[in-house]
């Protein structure tokens, strides 16, 4: 049985040994055309990531008026920005959804109504991304939004309620930013990807940092108090909610890995985990 037949059937997930959990920083879209620093750590991580059963991405582009979940069987790859290179607009990433997985999750988190939405496919937050991990695009993948009108504490206890995938061979990534301004980018030179920055972005991206490595998701989830620049650092949360998902997985006793920990073009961050990989 292939991995396209096996997202039909939801009976057919075996229980598995906890699979690891992602939070990856995503930055330009241009990622996904370009060999860089941050495109050839995702695909080393990908080789190294035990073959899921599943993947569930919880992006930052996709917020929505309470939660849904996709549940095409042939998701749409979403070109949802605008200003780029004709190259990147012809991208796909054909994976197929899983609708079976996503009625699953519907079943799992009583407490909260999730809707089914079969027109949404995987934005640039999941297949940029993907596309390197899983270049394959063989996998099922399916997307969980974010519920905009809820604060950070409740996507944390969402985030607790979805590690039931773990445990279903389903590997989480949760895409976005920690650290992420647009309105104050300023690039050094010629290389968008160069290191530069704030003196408050290099700040608090190492408070993050500490912070998730001490296992202080309560500090994490009151993200304001962190500095006194934290709304400079995180102006909306929609790219800083995805991490909170991701950390809300981990297991007391597991690990944490961070790569790509890097500042750019001034006011946005790179810096990525993975928990038990």
């Amino acid at each position: 049985m292939t991995l396209k037949d096996l997202h039909n059937n939801i009976s057919l997930f075996e229980d598995t040994i906890p699979m690891p959990v992602m939070f990856i920083g995503h930055g330009s879209p241009m990622n996904a055309i370009e060999d860089n620093e941050f495109s050839r750590e995702w695909s080393s991580i990908g080789r190294s990531l035990p073959t899921p059963q599943a993947i569930v991405c919880i992006s930052a582009h996709w917020e929505t008026k309470g939660t849904s979940v996709t549940t095409s069987k042939h998701p749409q790859t979403i070109h949802d920005f605008y200003g780029f290179p004709r190259e990147l607009y012809k991208e796909e990433y054909p994976a197929p959804g899983s609708p079976e997985l996503a009625k699953a999750v519907i079943k799992n988190i009583q407490d909260i109504p999730i809707s089914e939405d079969n027109k949404w496919g995987l934005d640039h937050g999941a297949w940029s991304i993907l596309k390197y991990t899983h270049p394959k695009a063989d996998i099922p993948v399916i997307q969980i939004s974010l519920d905009h009108n809820k604060d950070a504490e409740w996507h944390y206890q969402l985030g607790r309620e979805l590690a039931f995938l773990r445990t279903k061979g389903v590997l989480v990534v949760g895409s976005g930013n920690t650290v992420h301004n647009l309105r104050m980018m300023r690039v050094a030179g010629d290389d968008f990807n160069a290191e530069y920055g704030y003196d408050w972005a290099f700040e608090i991206n190492d408070i993050i940092k500490r912070k998730i490595k001490d296992g202080d998701s309560k500090s994490l989830i009151d993200y304001p108090s962190l500095h006194k620049d934290a709304r400079l650092a995180v102006p909306t949360p929609e790219h800083y909610i995805p991490m909170l998902y991701a950390l809300a997985m981990k297991k007391p006793d597991e690990e944490i890995k961070i790569f790509n920990d890097k500042v750019i073009a001034g006011s946005l961050n790179m810096t990525s985990f993975i928990i038990g990989g």
